[in-house]
């Protein structure tokens, strides 16, 4: 009997790759599209002038913030309709994606109202009066579109819980295709509208952001693949009680995704001091590793998927099984990542750019983000297996430890604190990522293995 133990063990494993890979390739290539879209913008503004190319960075460095704090709340509504798809209780999905519309709703307006008065910031930055009106006027415009982002999130959430994410990543390709033609139209002022350079680019989201909602909802409402549920957007008053589960759930997710994130924005603002060649390296290492972050993300989303609808069953030992099979190909992902890069990195740097000195500051700080790959994986695809438990409220404590008690102060004194006299830059910020994002793995997989081994958090509806 003990033969047939590893063929039976490969067996189950390979079903639970095709199955993570399967819900997970379209959500990274939807990731992909967006973030596209972002060069698209960047390289099209650019084109008319450095303040417009200025404008649109800095009004993207707002809005996006805002954006993942929303998604996260939303991501609440994934593991809520993956229990119940999981339990074959069609009946009470459509519930769970009615209310989710409701709170993303007022997201969206509360979005909306945010960012149209972003004046104050935009004064505290300091910027030149001509960056600081085009940002103004793109945040602006970027604000109509809000409430359909939101919406779209929610929906996009829905769609992840009863498995069905190609619709998403169709749906990122659309975005994209509508994406390039209305910056063009709007951006250098064609079909007899005016130039409105970087502030055409806001409106140009902003309609992506409606074509990508309508979109998305269509396919929901008439797709042959949602016709198993019963009527979705029959009229229902919200209940108090399940905009109160999904807020409790979503609170703390977007409140993790937003401490990750400006934690990344405080060491952009540090990093600034040192010097264009220091912050150019930078932002080379950075933007490449984001790229290649979208894969074990998408594995992430994808265990949250799993893990939630094994949960719905009632199959705890699925659950496990789901959560440690994703975690496991995630690293397994990861060290290839790491591997490739430390081969690559003087390559990767020289696609960014030509310029020697910016090179090899972008080189010394891609082996930092080699050492980190596997702890990243680890710690998000954790966090995704605590998601489909429902647990989210320590996963944000741990992840608020990680990054702002140990990462940036770790990062600040090696970097440029004079008390311990190292100064070492660029490099000690990343050396302060590894630690910080190492901290929330090891963290992260210790509350994962908690739940697990209590069998709690994921039977509570």
């Amino acid at each position: 009997m003990a033969k047939d133990n590893p063929p039976l063990f490969r067996d189950k494993y390979l079903t639970e790759l095709r199955e993570l890979a399967s819900l997970s390739l379209p959500l990274i290539l939807a990731q992909l599209s967006h973030m596209a879209m972002g060069f698209v913008d960047t390289v099209m503004a650019g084109r008319v002038s450095p303040a417009d190319l200025a404008a649109v960075a800095i009004g993207g460095s707002v809005w996006f913030p805002v954006m993942l704090f929303v998604a996260g709340i939303l991501m609440a509504i994934t593991p809520i309709v993956a229990q119940q798809f999981g339990a074959g209780n069609h009946r009470a999905i459509p519930a769970a994606l009615r209310h989710g519309l409701w709170i993303a709703l007022a997201l969206g307006l509360a979005g909306f109202v945010l960012l149209r008065n972003m004046g104050w910031l935009l004064e505290l930055l300091n910027l030149e009066s001509e960056v600081r009106r085009l940002a103004a006027g793109y945040l602006q415009a970027v604000a109509w579109g809000f409430p359909a982002l939101a919406l779209y999130q929610a929906m996009r959430s829905f769609s992840e819980g009863v498995s069905l994410t190609r619709p998403i990543m169709l749906i990122g390709f659309l975005g994209l295709a509508c994406n390039i033609p209305a910056n063009y139209i709007l951006i250098y002022g064609k079909l007899g509208l005016p130039a409105l350079g970087g502030v055409g680019c806001g409106w140009a989201t902003a309609l992506v952001m409606w074509v990508m909602m309508l979109a998305l909802g269509g396919l929901i409402l008439y797709g042959r693949g949602y016709r198993f549920l019963p009527p979705l957007l029959s009229w229902q008053p919200p209940s108090v009680v399940q905009l109160g589960r999904i807020l409790r759930l979503g609170f703390p997710i977007g409140i993790s995704f937003f401490i990750e994130t400006s934690l990344f924005a405080a060491i952009a603002l540090l990093v600034a001091s040192l010097g264009a060649e220091v912050v150019a390296g930078h932002q080379i290492a950075l933007n490449f590793t984001s790229l290649i972050f979208m894969v074990p993300l998408s594995f992430s989303m994808a265990i949250t998927i799993r893990v939630g609808q094994a949960i719905g069953r009632r199959d705890l030992e699925a659950a496990r099984f789901s959560a440690r099979s994703g975690i496991f190909t995630t690293m397994l992902i990861a060290a290839i990542f790491s591997s490739a890069i430390l081969l690559l990195a003087p390559a990767i740097a020289a696609l960014y750019t030509p310029d020697p000195a910016v090179r090899q500051v972008a080189v010394s700080l891609l082996f930092f983000a080699a050492l980190f790959q596997i702890s990243d994986a680890l710690q998000v695809s954790a966090a995704g297996g605590l998601r489909g438990y429902k647990d989210t409220r320590i996963p944000m404590v741990i992840t608020f430890i990680a990054f702002w008690f140990i990462g940036l102060p770790i990062g600040y004194l090696l970097a440029l604190s004079e008390r311990v006299g190292l100064k070492l830059g660029a490099s000690g910020f990343w050396i302060g990522l590894v630690a910080g994002l190492t901290t929330a793995a090891l963290l992260q997989s210790w509350r994962l293995w908690s739940v697990q081994r209590g069998n709690r958090a994921g039977l509570n509806s």
